[in-house]
């Protein structure tokens, strides 16, 4: 009776993993830095939810009419005038405001005067009807500017901001609450610097 040879070939064991093929790992890498760069896009471009939806409709000169959405409430329209005021006094170009250059051509700078309207009726920032007021139409201007939610006004230096209709002859009406007055060259105060918290990455 013969004994069974033990046998020479050992159990098998883990089979080694094959290395990725060279263009599997060029489509991941295109996969996710595609992915890095839709998201981090998504991120920057995301809406600035500290200021209140705000559109520039119309130019003249240095006059500037905004409108914010019907129902936006004075403590929104205040916090759109105190990011003005930051503008002009930290970099004074108010490109990024979507607000084209009031002084072009004057030496001093691109802003030197400017007055912005804020309207919650885009109506009032149509080109025909500022271009109107600026005319001195009677039939417009006094129900423009009883129209007007908020104001920001620079000239070279000196600011003013405030809720409700510009005061003329620097008389204050009661629908007018100014915000703050002074110089842009000015520290600005701390509760102007700060900004809402906004944690939000969404785009929309």
């Amino acid at each position: 009776m013969y004994e069974q040879a033990p046998s020479s070939t050992s159990p098998a064991g883990p089979k080694a993993k094959k290395p990725l093929d060279t263009v599997v790992k060029l489509a991941l890498a295109v996969f996710v830095g595609s992915f890095a760069r839709i998201w981090g896009g998504m991120y920057l471009s995301r809406p600035d939810r500290s200021i209140p939806p705000y559109s520039v409709g119309s130019q003249h000169g240095h006059l500037v009419a905004t409108h914010v959405p019907p129902g936006t409430t004075d403590h929104q329209i205040e916090t759109l005038l105190n990011r003005f005021r930051k503008v002009g006094h930290q970099t004074h170009d108010f490109g990024s405001m979507k607000i084209r250059p009031t002084t072009p051509d004057d030496a001093g700078g691109r802003y030197r005067r400017m007055l912005i309207y804020v309207f919650d009726d885009d109506g009032w920032t149509d080109p025909e009807m500022l271009a109107k007021y600026v005319a001195g139409d009677a039939a417009v201007a006094k129900e423009f500017e009883q129209s007007v939610r908020g104001y920001y006004l620079l000239q070279e230096q000196d600011e003013e901001g405030g809720i409700g209709p510009l005061p003329k002859g620097g008389e204050l009406s009661a629908a007018t609450r100014v915000l703050f007055k002074g110089r842009v060259t000015d520290p600005l105060p701390a509760e102007a610097q700060e900004q809402e918290k906004d944690n939000s990455i969404s785009p929309l």
